[in-house]
């Protein structure tokens, strides 16, 4: 059973910046495509950023685009999100994902597409 566990949240004024860790066990972790999803109070579960097997293919969401950074460690298990100039919409709870897709140019971005999640990090951002 694969297990995935989110580190590095926490709180910071705007224009700072933290970086995520996801530590991932439990299986093939260089097979996995792997995602970023936020929560904020209120509001729904959204894709933030995701990566692909090998970390040559990555996608954003627009509103974090220029501004977060996404890479891979396989060797280490890791998945990590760098979040610069961060802003105080940026606060919600941080979930990693891992999606079994079968095509290593696929990084998806809708949550039931994800086969496994983590219990997440919270990121909090002062104005």
């Amino acid at each position: 059973q694969v297990q995935l566990v989110e580190s590095g949240g926490g709180l910071v004024q705007a224009g700072g910046s933290l970086r995520l860790s996801c530590a991932g066990s439990g299986g093939t972790f260089s097979g996995f495509a792997m995602g970023w999803f936020r929560q904020a109070p209120g509001k729904e579960r959204e894709f933030v950023s995701g990566i692909g097997w090998s970390g040559t293919i990555t996608r954003y969401a627009d509103s974090v685009k220029g501004r977060f950074t996404i890479s891979r460690d396989n060797a280490r298990n890791t998945v990590f999100l760098r979040m610069n100039s961060l802003k105080p919409e940026d606060t919600a709870v941080y979930y990693c994902a891992a999606d079994r897709t079968t095509s290593r140019l696929t990084v998806r971005s809708t949550s039931s597409d994800y086969d496994y999640w983590g219990q997440g990090t919270q990121v909090t951002v002062t104005s």
